[in-house]
């Protein structure tokens, strides 16, 4: 049986319609986090011209049924994408796309996925970042407050990250953040651009 997320489900429409009008030149998008494939599944069909690179970390293992399922000619063999590692698996990308992983990662994987998006995106190249965000070092809802509980009762590395502190890690990487979306369920998608 495939891997299934029914956040994925609840969550990859909204997504879409927030990334059909940041994608929209023709390109690779270098997906971090991949997780089940469902989303890189949905939004490859629906942006039919990007090309789309899914990874998976310490793996790719999870997403490969589905993708090799789907068939797509638009999806790219997924690879296994460790963020801190000093060579990344793919050396150049025109944008990058993670949902729900900036809370999974600890910081300094959080500061290696900036880093390493500066050395393999162009200047002006988008980064959406999916996930819930702290605002002003507080949860946006109670479901979000008790969310990082739970986070945090698994891995003392997990929890929502705050807005502030990841504005201040873009800059140093060099990236300013272009928009931030509200989305459902107490989520944002955060489009930064490489600077």
């Amino acid at each position: 049986m495939k891997p299934y997320s029914q956040a994925c489900e609840n969550n990859k429409q909204p997504i879409f319609e927030c990334l059909r009008d940041v994608l929209v030149e023709p390109g690779l998008v270098l997906e971090i986090g991949s997780g089940t494939g469902q989303h890189v599944e949905y939004l490859a069909t629906q942006l039919p011209h990007l090309q789309w690179q899914p990874t998976n970390h310490p793996s790719a293992a999870d997403c490969e049924e589905r993708l090799r399922e789907a068939a797509l000619a638009n999806v790219l063999p997924p690879l296994a994408l460790d963020v801190a590692a000093s060579n990344w698996p793919l050396v150049a990308a025109d944008a990058a796309f993670s949902a729900n992983t900036a809370h999974i990662m600890g910081w300094p994987e959080v500061q290696a996925m900036f880093q390493g998006l500066a050395a393999i995106l162009p200047e002006g190249a988008p980064f959406c970042l999916y996930g819930p965000f702290n605002y002003g070092g507080s949860f946006t809802s109670d479901s979000n407050r008790a969310f990082d509980q739970h986070l945090r009762s698994r891995a003392a590395h997990m929890g929502i990250r705050d807005i502030e502190d990841l504005l201040e890690l873009a800059a140093l990487s060099g990236f300013i953040l272009a928009a931030d979306n509200a989305m459902p369920a107490n989520n944002r998608l955060l489009v930064w651009r490489r600077t």
